[in-house]
């Protein structure tokens, strides 16, 4: 079983190959939000370095998100492309799972926190234990506070992970019994090794079904209601 993993949802690209036996390769590109111009390359570097063809792939694994808009975009339309080339399956992923995926030996709760702008946060609660990660919530949106609140109606200890934990490090740090984890982002080569266990299991999608994780309207779609109601 064989995947390729596509991660765009954040300022960086990533780009991982594996499968059951673990990563055969793995790229990551920081180059200001230029998605679409870097995905393709590092695809193909990637493929070349590990020795593989696009046509050895048996599936694609893909953030969906939440995240940013642009990068979810390229991300999710690339695996969709490939799929549909190649006739396999794409393994959806959110950025929320896999950042929690890369926390699976801290046992307790997890919650990775992405950064929403405007003063917002995405999240959702985990537990991390020796059977893995189990999801305890819904992906959320909401201020730093409502997040504190939520942490507050657990009353536990908890691990917060991802860049909207370090952009509110203090915030959280004050307001709720928790620790800011090192990760920022989520991270190619966990995708790739959520994307081949969820295989193994069949627990994929068709090309035509994905679909991304807004949680929250575009920007573009709110300036032009904004701009249609100032006219």
């Amino acid at each position: 079983m064989l995947i390729l993993a596509i991660e765009t949802a954040t300022e960086s690209v990533g780009v991982a190959l594996g499968g059951r036996d673990g990563v055969l390769a793995s790229v990551t590109i920081a180059r200001g939000r230029r998605h679409g111009e870097t995905l393709a390359p590092a695809i193909q570097f990637a493929c070349r370095h590990a020795g593989v063809e696009l046509p050895d792939l048996d599936a694609v694994a893909v953030d969906i998100g939440p995240g940013l808009f642009t990068g979810m975009r390229v991300g999710i339309a690339t695996a969709k492309a490939l799929a549909m080339a190649l006739d396999i399956p794409v393994v959806p992923v959110t950025s929320l799972e896999s950042l929690a995926e890369s926390a699976r030996s801290h046992h307790g709760l997890v919650v990775p926190v992405v950064d929403a702008r405007k003063g917002e946060v995405f999240w959702s609660m985990h537990r991390a234990d020796s059977e893995g990660v189990t999801a305890l919530s819904e992906p959320s949106i909401g201020s730093v506070d409502d997040l504190l609140a939520a942490l507050g109606e657990r009353g536990q200890h908890a691990l917060c992970l991802g860049d909207g934990a370090h952009r509110h490090a203090t915030a959280l740090r004050d307001g709720a019994d928790c620790v800011v984890a090192e990760e920022r982002h989520p991270s190619a080569e966990v995708l790739v090794t959520i994307g081949a266990r969820r295989a193994l299991r069949e627990e994929w999608s068709t090309a035509d079904l994905v679909t991304p994780l807004y949680l929250r309207r575009p920007d573009a779609e709110i300036n032009w209601e904004t701009r249609e109601v100032r006219a």
